[in-house]
């Protein structure tokens, strides 16, 4: 019976709505080239159905380059910002095209908290924060916030599915 219920109910864990990697190979971007997060974001806005997709179950869009104030009036802009229903939270991502830097993960981490602070409603739950990058540095994941943060999160993008070697690679090195 519990099998059943598992089943049937949604899993809330935030972990299992979090990919890593993504696959963006919809997108129709060249693998071979390097792109600006702004490129890449503006692709993802034109194919906003497939993202959803790609995201996972019960995220909805909200804003593109949504400004957010500090209480001394400076202003900060988050690429893109979802809400997922299942886990009735927001989801902040920061698009990066390059290598996760200890700057992502305090940025993230900055934008969270000032998201919780300003926009956060009082039936939510605190907002989730992605880094979407095309390398991710584990030695970074470790000794920052990522690790001890279960709302903050470094997800690859790929924007083509990879070739069985480079499969059999990734899961060599994962082991």
């Amino acid at each position: 019976m519990y099998n059943e219920i598992l089943k049937l109910e949604p899993n809330t864990d935030i972990s299992h709505h979090i990919k890593d990697p993504y696959i963006l190979d919809f997108l129709g971007l060249n693998e071979n080239r390097d792109y600006h997060e702004t490129e890449v974001e503006q692709a993802i806005i034109d194919k906003m159905q497939s993202f959803l997709l790609e995201l996972g179950k019960g995220f909805s869009f909200v804003a593109r380059q949504k400004r957010i104030t500090t209480d001394h009036g400076e202003h900060y802009y988050i690429d893109l910002v979802f809400y997922n229903y299942i886990l009735k939270c927001f989801v902040v991502i920061d698009l990066k095209a390059g290598k996760l830097s200890y700057q992502d993960v305090g940025q993230i981490d900055f934008y969270v908290r000032l998201f919780d602070e300003k926009i956060k409603q009082a039936g939510d739950n605190p907002t989730i924060g992605i880094v979407l990058i095309t390398d991710k540095d584990e030695s970074i994941v470790k000794y920052s916030v990522l690790a001890d943060n279960d709302n903050l999160f470094a997800s690859k993008y790929r924007l083509y599915l990879p070739t069985e070697a480079e499969l059999k690679a990734e899961l060599i090195r994962e082991r």
